[in-house]
């Protein structure tokens, strides 16, 4: 009796850690959909140029630098007006070059596919480059 009262208790702590809900980490898209939209590629291997792009296209939509490293090819930065803030990588890939975008607002990430393309546009006309979606 004491074992099936010790494993039925094991398995009820076991079922209590399971999560059935579909919101994980606050979007409701998959990861798939939300990394084809995050991502866009560019037809260069100038990646400083890219980076220097997105600079000004985050201070133009109102971001304020925090950290940029040319190095890992990261740029972070902070937009009060919206209380968000925006982490953009940039890596090169088969001669191309990969830009992606995480939006947060507050501590939920901005899951709608909007602020994204904005941003791509915007990022696209700072670099007279059109932007492809990443396959």
């Amino acid at each position: 009796m004491k074992k099936i009262l010790g494993a039925l208790f094991v398995i009820s702590c076991l079922t209590g850690c399971v999560s059935t809900h579909n919101d994980v980490l606050g979007t409701r898209h998959s990861q798939v959909q939300m990394r084809n939209y995050q991502s866009r590629a560019f037809e260069t291997e100038d990646k400083a140029m890219v980076l220097r792009a997105v600079i000004s296209t985050m201070q133009d939509l109102d971001f304020i630098i925090e950290r940029a490293d040319e190095k890992l090819g990261t740029i972070s930065g902070t937009s009060f007006s919206n209380a968000s803030k925006l982490t953009v990588s940039v890596r090169i890939v088969d001669g191309m070059t990969i830009v992606r975008a995480n939006a947060q607002a507050g501590l939920r990430a901005i899951s709608d596919p909007i602020p994204y393309q904005n941003f791509f546009n915007a990022l696209s006309q700072s670099l007279f480059l059109e932007a492809f979606e990443v396959q």
